[in-house]
């Protein structure tokens, strides 16, 4: 029998923090920025150059209207979907994130455990912290998604998705917006490097944040899991990946691989024809969280015409600028399968590990069964266009 601890108060006292009733999203992004610190918040928080794209995100789902229909009965609402034929208990995936141990010591292995509890997918970045096999081991019944950044050196690549696949990875998900680094300028003032490493420059975040650093220095040491020759900065990590991508390359995977095939990073109805027409099952509608091109078209406002022109052929998500379950459900009555998130969790890990992820998905999972109640809705099927519409931005 596994012996059982109390929790210590360094545990404790982030989650009472997450417990309170006044909690909204920038109530946890508060929590988030106080636990961790300040070069490992802002690698979550940040986005590319002026940060326009992020705000641009974030207000058109400001500019979301929710159109509710009354006399209809929602004593039973029902949040399930399906995605690729499995089923999902909520329309919610966990987006994959690259170094996800910075924010905590259990990384990708605690979000995994939230997801095969919810029953939800969650995803794995090839520049993840650990490897499909240990997640895997630690969630053999989540539904598991493989998010690809593709190498010039295909063998490599193809031995990648070999692992994935045979670690019993369902969905594989190529990127395709990162044919070069964006320009993160918060990583760069805060000479953010991989792994974190005390300087004469951090010395005084460690005594702001002793507990962080004790969490880093005393568990196994922070990798690039998936990576032979681990680079130490996010602009030298894109250099690995190939910047030559063509729709032939997704028709080459489509090969490699038997299950479902997305690719993510899609902004116009064009490149989604591309992507299906060259083999792929799916596309993700997505700014890359607003971390590439500042100046990109906002997800949300593209969303509905790349339905348009592929939603028939092909399951459409949408990820970046989502923190509340009622921008979930907007995002499907558009059109949307479902919807990644990521900055979301990651402020729940970073302020408590395992459980502030727990936390945060059921804030999310409640927010999402209010607000189809609140509509009149009692399944995801009846999220329709005809519920939503987006305000006309301000002059």
């Amino acid at each position: 029998m596994t012996e059982r601890r109390l929790p210590r108060w360094s545990e404790l006292r982030p989650l009472l923090a997450l417990r309170r009733p006044e909690l909204d999203p920038t109530a946890r992004r508060a929590i988030a920025r106080r636990r961790a610190p300040r070069a490992v918040f802002d690698y979550a928080d940040g986005a590319a150059d002026q940060e326009i794209g992020l705000r641009r995100s974030r207000e058109a789902f400001a500019r979301v209207e929710l159109i509710p229909r009354a006399l209809r009965d929602v004593s039973a609402v029902d949040p399930s979907t399906t995605m690729f034929g499995r089923p999902a208990s909520l329309p919610l995936a966990f987006a994959p994130t690259g170094f996800t141990r910075l924010f905590h010591h259990e990384g990708e292995r605690a979000v995994a455990r939230v997801a095969q509890r919810a029953g939800i997918p969650m995803g794995l970045s090839t520049v993840g912290t650990t490897t499909p096999e240990e997640l895997a081991a630690v969630a053999p019944d989540a539904a598991k998604w493989f998010q690809l950044y593709m190498w010039p050196d295909r063998d490599a690549s193809a031995e990648l998705i070999a692992r994935a696949q045979a670690a019993g990875f369902h969905v594989l998900a190529l990127t395709v917006d990162v044919p070069v680094a964006g320009s993160r300028l918060r990583d760069v003032h805060n000479g953010l490097v991989f792994p974190p490493r005390p300087t004469l420059r951090t010395l005084g975040d460690m005594a702001l944040h002793p507990a962080w650093w004790a969490n880093v220095l005393t568990t196994e040491p922070l990798r690039f899991a998936s990576l032979k020759a681990p680079p130490t900065t996010v602009a030298r990590v894109a250099t690995l990946f190939d910047a030559a991508l063509t729709p032939d390359d997704v028709t080459w995977l489509r090969g490699l691989w038997s299950g479902p095939l997305v690719v993510k990073g899609i902004l116009t109805a064009d490149d989604a024809r591309l992507a299906v027409d060259a083999g792929a099952d799916g596309v993700v509608v997505s700014s890359h969280g607003s971390r590439q091109l500042d100046l990109s078209p906002t997800p949300l406002e593209v969303l509905p015409a790349i339905v348009d022109a592929v939603g028939d052929r092909a399951e459409v998500y949408l990820d970046s600028g989502i923190l509340t379950g009622a921008d979930v459900v907007a995002a499907v009555a558009m059109g949307a399968r479902a919807c990644l998130v990521a900055r979301a969790y990651c402020y729940g890990l970073m302020a408590a590990g395992e459980r502030g992820v727990q936390h945060a998905h059921d804030l999310l999972r409640a927010e999402i069964v209010r607000t189809m109640a609140l509509l009149g809705v009692s399944a995801v099927s009846d999220l329709t266009p005809d519920r939503v519409r987006l305000r006309p931005p301000r002059a």
